[in-house]
This record gives structure tokens, sequence and C-alpha cells, in this order.
């Protein structure tokens, strides 16, 4: 392994004097026999594996090369992997990589023998640094059908540690970009059945006229496709492996070769307003946005500007100064505040060793509680903090607003909240949303949805007589004086606060709460909003957004004057 400098030519440039080649996009294609595949010389005339200086054979420890590998480097590694590949040679393939746990085998051999892709091709792009962009092409076949696939990927070169030596790093995604490793690739028959989703209206939901329904209709279709009576199809599609960091996304197909029989899913999702919520999420990047009806709990809209993940349902993520809801009821249960009561708004309060202070270290002399909601007051929550038990905030959290118990049955998968029992200066800051405080979008629209109804109840996407769920339920309900005070907080922040702006024209049967929540690494926090108006809640989120009144809040808003 020490030994370098030895070029040796890729076995390509034997075949290639047998056939007079072809010039295509400036490279040399060849197509030779073996496996059906067709073969391209990669990066022209061939490519030398090396890797830099040689170290003469006396030398008994020769010193592990580092630093950036060259680019004659990338270019003899990339050609060595991808050539193998399409030619079917899975185990020079693997050589090229720097994987030790055979996934590589499993996976480039299942790409036939399970995926059934063959005739492929593959075209290199221009390198960038260590990374080679690339291009598959190939047809699967699956019981006398057959489709042409074709798509984009990429690999990165970088050095062994061990040795130094230049490989592959190796990653599923390298074979296909939606492979998570653990992933793996099949053609046949379809896990499940395809659905045809519709709205409350009875209308389809499709992705053409619903984008950001992507992850939710896959979803749907993994829970209810054996049960919505559709018969399946023959495709091609990832399958999550246990160990997969993707293992709790459903299925994803890629190609479908013969379309199954489709059985209907009925949804709560409102059209009007799942496509309002669509168009406002266009407006800000990385926003998500939830809209539920408090009475019912039934989901009327959820939309994400960035498609592949769904953070309106699944994400987690510090709630920001919106979770001072769920403290402020704890706080007035405990007479610790009352809307009109005096509250302290110091510029800065310590708690656990930890030096809290408000946005722009301002602070309220002899301001009320009131006062503090509406304008944000960090303090004035922190310093409560010497008042409540470590569990005080997730007891609150999950016996009134039924979040952090992990049980809620929405009919797609997400993420129910988490509010974890601290101390010390985590605790404190888990009041106002940050510490290990974690939600989304549906949690905090549930919160809002709480307040207005006075009562939990469950959102959900599907109705549970579909398959029988059993709904989330919370142990206790708020008392009527709670209930009045902590609506007082949330209309005045509405009218008065910091979510006057977005709010306006609303009112009066209305509430709101802000947030901006830091984030380690960024340079903006994430907007939060909260909000309710009549029989309708909303919340959303937008990752590096800054203020949430600002970015969240008009998109929040504007749902709810939508849906009235």
């Amino acid at each position: 392994m020490g030994t370098r400098g030895k070029k040796k030519r890729v076995a390509e440039r034997q075949s290639a004097r047998k056939t007079r080649p072809a010039v295509i996009g400036g490279m040399i294609a060849v197509v030779v026999g073996g496996a059906g595949f067709g073969v391209y010389a990669l990066y022209g005339a061939g490519a030398a594996a090396e890797d830099g200086s040689s170290t003469s054979a006396a030398d008994k420890k020769p010193s592990v090369p580092t630093g950036p590998v060259s680019a004659t480097q990338v270019k003899a590694v990339a050609t060595q992997f991808l050539t193998s590949w399409q030619t079917g040679r899975t185990a020079q393939a693997v050589a090229a990589t720097n994987d030790t746990t055979k996934s590589a085998t499993a996976l480039l051999t299942g790409y036939t023998k399970d995926a059934h892709i063959t005739g492929v091709t593959i075209t290199p792009g221009t390198a960038t640094g260590a990374k080679v962009p690339f291009t598959v092409k190939g047809t699967v076949t699956f019981g006398g059908t057959s489709k042409p696939l074709t798509y984009e990927s990429a690999l990165t070169v970088v050095r062994r540690t061990s040795d130094g030596k230049p490989l592959v790093d190796w990653h599923a995604s390298v074979v296909h970009p939606d492979l998570a490793d653990g992933d793996k690739l099949l053609t046949g028959e379809s896990g499940t059945p395809p659905i045809k989703a519709v709205d409350r209206d009875g209308g389809e939901l499709t992705l053409k006229k619903y984008p950001s329904l992507g992850t939710i209709l896959d979803s749907l279709r993994e829970k209810y496709g054996k049960k919505a009576g559709g018969k399946a199809g023959i495709e091609l599609r990832v399958v999550r492996g246990t160990a997969s960091k993707a293992a709790k996304s459903a299925d994803k197909t890629l190609l479908e070769l013969s379309k199954g029989t489709p059985g209907t899913v009925k949804t709560t999702l409102s059209p009007g307003l799942q496509a309002a919520a669509e168009a406002q999420v266009l407006k800000k990047p990385k926003s998500s946005v939830v809209l539920i009806r408090p009475s019912t709990g039934e989901v009327l809209a959820v939309a994400n500007q960035s498609h592949g993940f769904n953070t309106a349902f699944q994400g987690s993520l510090a709630p920001g100064s919106t979770m001072k809801v769920i403290t402020s009821s704890l706080l007035i249960e405990k007479e610790l505040a009352s809307p009109d009561k005096a509250h302290p708004c110091p510029k800065y309060s310590t708690y656990g060793g930890w030096k809290f202070q408000n946005d722009d270290e301002f602070e309220i002399k002899g301001g009320t509680f009131k006062a503090s909601f509406a304008r944000s007051c960090n303090t004035a929550f922190i310093s409560q903090a010497k008042e409540l038990d470590n569990d005080s905030l997730t007891k609150q959290a999950q016996q009134v607003f039924g979040l952090g118990m992990d049980n809620w049955a929405v009919g797609v998968s997400t993420f129910d909240g988490s509010v974890p029992v601290q101390s010390q200066a985590q605790m404190a800051a888990s009041l106002i949303g940050q510490g290990g405080v974690r939600m989304n979008p549906l949690n905090m629209a549930s919160v809002a949805a709480t307040v207005e109804s006075g009562v939990f109840r469950q959102p959900y996407l599907v109705s549970a007589e579909v398959d029988g769920r059993t709904l989330a339920k919370a142990s206790r309900t708020m008392s009527a004086s709670t209930l009045s005070q902590l609506r007082e907080l949330m209309q005045y922040t509405a009218a008065y606060g910091t979510a006057a702006e977005a709010m306006a024209g609303l009112g009066p049967d209305y509430g709101a709460k802000t947030g901006s929540a830091e984030v380690d690494g960024q340079d903006k926090p994430n907007g939060w909003f909260t909000a309710y108006r009549g029989d309708l809640a909303g919340a959303g989120v937008v990752v590096q957004g800054g203020h949430g009144g600002s970015t969240a809040g008009p998109i929040v808003a504007a749902l709810l004057k939508a849906g009235s």
C-alpha cells in the first residue's frame, strides 16, 4: 500500500483498440459488449492511477499522503469506479471506494439483480475540486415491461485515513441521490397499491396542483395503500432500511413501469386554503405553515417551501417565544402572573449560571405581565424559573396541550413536540422556547387552537373513522379563569404587541404570539408565528428568517384571512 507512482491503464483502453471510437462531448465514447452495458471511456483516452510523488522501496515507513487530492487523482478514481459500475464489475467498483461495511457491494449488486436496471451508460460532468457530477442513463425492465431511466448524481474523492489513498467517499446517495445509507433500490410489484388522495370536497390532490404535498402523499400511500382497496402496479422504488437516516420516511417511487389501480383516501384539506398556503410559502425561503380547525382538529392546509422534507409536520425546531403561550398558562395557574398584575421585565435575568437578556436589551419599567407578553420580554419569564419545579413545564405541555408524548395519530408521520425535563439554566431557557424544547408548525398551530377552543383536540389529516385510529387526548383542561387570561394576553399581542402589524384588520376575535429562536451557526434566528381567528388556528416558521412578526406572521395571517 505504501508504494506509489506506478501507472496502470484502465481495462477499457484494451477494448477501445478493437472498435473505432466516436467523439461525443469532447470524450471518446466506445460501446463494448458484456452484461448489456454501454461503456464510456471516461475522461478521454484513459486515466492513469497515480497519487503523487513516489516513495523509495527502501523506506520502511513511507509517509501517509495528506492534503487535497489532485485533479489527476480525482479523474483516475472516478474513472475506475464509474467504468467498473457500468460494466457490472462490482468488485472493482467497490475497490475504488472507502466502504468497509459491504454496503457498496450489496447496493451495486442489487442495482442489476433487484432494481433490474440494465443498458447503463454514465457520463461524467466537469469536476469541481474533488466532486464529480455524472448522469446515469439505463433501462428498467420487469415482467416484460421496460422504461428508460435517467438521473443525475455525484461522487466525491477523499483520502483514506490509514494510507492516504484516494478513493470514492462511499454513500448510498452516490448510486442514486434519493438513497440514504441503509436504503436499497427495488423493482417489482409495489409494496403498496397507489392511492388517489382527495381533499375534503372530493377533488384530487396532485403534485402538479400542490407541489409541497409530495412527502404527505407518499406517507398517505404507505399507510393507506393496502386499506383503500387499490391494486399494486410495477415500479422502481427506494426501500427504506431500518438503519437508514430516512427510516421514518415512506418508501419513494422513482419510476412507474405500469400503473396500478388506486384506492381513494379522503383528507381534511381545504382546496382553497391549501392553494393559498402553497402560494404563501413561495414568498419566503425555508418557510412552512399549518392551518387547523380548533373545534374539530381537522388540518385544513399544510405547505412547505422546501419540498424535500415536511418541516410543517416533522420538523424539530426550537419554537422561541411562541412557547411563552404554554409557559404563560403555567404561570397563571400557579398565580405567578396575571395580565394586569405588575411584573418585572429587566434588561437581564440570571439563572443557573446563565445571563439571559431581551432583544436589544430592552426593559419595561413598572410594566404589567400583559405588556411583557405582548413585547415578548424574555426576562419576565426567566425571573420566574426559581418558583418552578424542573418538570413543571413538561407536565403543562403534556397534560393541557397534549404535546411531547409521541402519541398523535394524524394519519401521516408527525413529530409531536418535545418538552424534556431539564434543570438549572436549561430549564429556564425552556420557558422561552429554547433549551431542549422542540416543536413544528403543526404543534404550535395546535397550541393556538387549544387556546381558541379551550380544549386540546389532536390535529388530524385523515378521519379516525377510516382506520379506527385512537386520537390523542390531554388529561386535563385549563380553568375558565386561566383560559380567559391567556386569551387576553394573545388578543392584546395581536392588537398592540409584536403581532399587531401582521394581524392588522383581523380582529377582534383573534389572538397571536410571535417568536424568534436563536440557533447556533445561523446569522438570523428562525422566525415563528402562531395565531387564531374565529374557528381557525395556524402557525408558521421561516428558518433563518429573522423576527417572526415580519416573516412567518404575514403567511399565517393571510391564511386566517382567506379562511374567513
